[in-house]
């Protein structure tokens, strides 16, 4: 027997007859026997046991009663679903006693599942984005290199969002206006039901369906992550969504990053009020989606602008300054 379902010699599966075959079985069941001469041409009907020696000449051979022959195919198949259906049975009674005990526990504990690698974390992603109908929304960091299978990645997801209808409205950072990934990947879409804006400091990647699934990061090399169905958690992160969205920037209005008064950018305001927390220059580069040698370079043009001579010097220079107390 061959692996893939078919009869080694005649390839054809064995739940069919090939033309020859059905000729061949045809004309027996007429006639009542056919020589093994002639149905040497289809050996699929001795390997499906249609056809017997004749007892009383070897050299023919007489065909076997198609209900007969059905019934000798089928017989193994209906042992397999009785099975099965016996095994499913089983199941359900031991699981029973369990989902009584789940229906009464208030706020169960499959409102907030652990993903533990990205296959996992993919999976449910790809899940939630296959039922999600109404509305994603989503919190992108921006990475310093963003890898193109990611890209395609996004792609794949996004795109049947986009035929259903699904309205997408994604957060970048303001640094991803100037990264040629990010803008290849959202000239991919111009429907007006996708829309982009950055803000200044996103902390950590987001991603909520419907208003009733969300997905976030718990570890920094985000191989785990949480999936969030408790409906007051997912509010809660949608009214977080919302505050950041109504601050921040679309992304066709044109780049935030021009000089104030003060000669100080929108993003060395940022980075100023990062430096007065106690943040070293790795966490703000990362916190506001950028490297770390532009991160410092707009250090050095703050220290440059407000006059400072050190580090520790630049800290007490931008709390004097007064640019942390201006509207942004």
């Amino acid at each position: 027997m061959a692996t893939n379902g078919t009869k080694a010699g005649h390839p054809h599966a064995v739940t069919e007859l090939c033309r020859e075959g059905s000729r061949l079985y045809a004309d027996a069941l007429r006639t009542g026997r056919i020589t093994r001469t002639d149905a040497e041409s289809a050996p699929c009907l001795m390997e499906l046991a249609l056809l017997h020696p004749d007892p009383d000449d070897a050299s023919w051979l007489r065909p076997v009663p198609p209900s007969v022959a059905l019934a000798q195919r089928l017989n193994p198949i209906e042992r397999e679903i009785t099975e099965q259906r016996r095994l499913s049975i089983t199941l359900a009674e031991a699981f029973e006693p369990f989902m009584d005990i789940s229906t009464q526990v208030t706020g169960s504990t499959h409102s907030i599942m652990v993903l533990e690698g990205l296959d996992r974390i993919k999976g449910a992603l790809d899940l939630a984005t296959a039922q999600c109908h109404s509305e994603m929304l989503t919190v992108q960091p921006s990475a310093h290199r963003r890898p193109e299978n990611r890209l395609l990645e996004a792609l794949e997801r996004d795109r049947p969002l986009i035929e259903r209808g699904v309205r997408i409205r994604t957060l970048y950072q303001h640094t991803a206006r100037f990264s040629p990934d990010r803008l290849a990947y959202v000239d991919h879409f111009t429907d007006g039901k996708v829309e982009y804006r950055t803000i200044d400091e996103l902390v950590e990647r987001l991603i909520i369906c419907d208003e009733s699934v969300a997905f976030i990061p718990i570890r920094e090399d985000r191989q785990v992550a949480l999936e969030l169905r408790h409906p007051g958690l997912v509010r809660y992160l949608v009214k977080v969504f919302e505050f950041m969205w109504n601050r921040a920037v679309p992304l066709s209005a044109g780049a935030p990053y021009e000089t104030a008064p003060d000669g100080i950018t929108e993003i060395q305001h940022s980075i100023a009020k990062l430096l007065v927390e106690g943040h070293v220059d790795e966490a703000i580069a990362r916190r506001l989606g950028m490297n770390v040698r532009t991160c410092r370079a707009h250090i050095a043009k703050l220290a440059s602008v407000l006059g400072s001579g050190s580090r520790a010097q630049l800290g007490f220079l931008i709390a004097q300054s007064g640019i942390l107390n201006q509207d942004q």
